[in-house]
């Protein structure tokens, strides 16, 4: 439970300040909305992959680590193809910001996956 905390807290910061630092750089409220939106996004599912993850870790942590891409994947495309329209968003600023969110946040994951 410690690793997952410690992992979430690394994941909103490095999450979070990107959100800040992107929309520091572009303030459109269109681009922040997007932004911010993925950003939260990408918290929650980084958090889901890690609890999905770390019961693999002992017999077979690339099977864990590989569910919790797969994930990913799946949710990048759902976000992809129906988020971004449900929710208004800028398709642009929206996936880039999430696939830069999830990437960044996983090479951090391995450090907290170990034993």
């Amino acid at each position: 439970m410690k690793k997952a905390l410690a992992f979430f807290a690394i994941a909103a910061l490095l999450t979070l300040g990107g959100a800040w630092g992107i929309t520091a750089l572009r303030p459109e409220p269109e681009i922040a909305r997007a932004v911010w939106t993925s950003a939260v996004i990408a918290l929650g599912v980084q958090l889901l992959s890690f609890v999905i993850a770390k019961p693999f870790v002992a017999t077979n942590p690339i099977a864990g680590w590989g569910l919790g891409s797969l994930l990913r994947m799946l949710v990048l495309v759902l976000y992809a193809v129906v988020g971004t329209k449900a929710l208004g968003l800028a398709a642009g600023p929206a996936l880039m910001s999430l696939v830069g969110f999830l990437f960044v946040t996983m090479l951090v994951e391995p450090l907290f996956l170990k034993q």
